[in-house]
């Protein structure tokens, strides 16, 4: 037991996470939680591309494009944070497993009118997959891209971050459906 009182709708002990039929990977017997060891994992080239959307108005979008900010240049501001977020995901997601990343990038395309679209992509060669990485990217360069321009626009809406695709390790290439993306 954590010491945590039950969220209400929720068991207030741990056993019924334990007497399920299939454990979840992150619990242990006791029905305490703990990072999976993936230490006799072979090491493996992993990818993931992640998206997030952002919906605004057209006078943001404009101010988007012309770089006319108060706070500056929101594309270059919103790479750097979502490659820096990348960085820390193991810091952010209790779970997630500090990964050696070859390489993050984070890129902007508009997707329609008033949509812009986030893809993020990382790779590394690790025992377990990268797409925390990517995702946790693409959701931080949407928040920047939304605090860039809050002062222009407090409704700008943060839509979805979805995984897009995501190759290496035991389960192979997933890919999500065209109709998802």
């Amino acid at each position: 037991m954590s010491g945590v009182d039950a969220l209400p709708g929720h068991a207030p002990d741990q056993t019924a996470l334990v007497s399920a039929p299939a454990r979840p990977s992150h619990v242990q017997p006791g029905g305490s939680v703990a990072m999976v060891d993936v230490g006799a994992k072979a090491v493996t080239e992993r990818f993931a591309h992640a998206r997030a959307r952002v919906r605004m108005s057209s006078a943001t979008e404009a101010a988007l494009r012309e770089a006319t900010l108060a706070k500056g240049d929101a594309f270059v501001t919103a790479q750097l944070a979502g490659i820096m977020a990348a960085k820390q995901t193991a810091t952010l997601i209790p779970l997630a497993h500090p990964l050696p990343l070859s390489s993050v990038d984070v890129s902007f395309a508009w997707a329609a009118p008033g949509v812009l679209q986030i893809d993020a992509v990382a790779r590394t060669a690790a025992q377990t997959g990268v797409e925390m990485e990517a995702m946790t990217a693409a959701a931080v360069a949407a928040l920047t891209i939304y605090d860039m321009s809050k002062s222009l626009e407090k409704g700008i809406v943060v839509e979805s971050i979805m995984l897009v695709e995501k190759r290496g390790g035991k389960s192979g290439t997933w890919r999500a459906s065209e109709g998802a993306l």
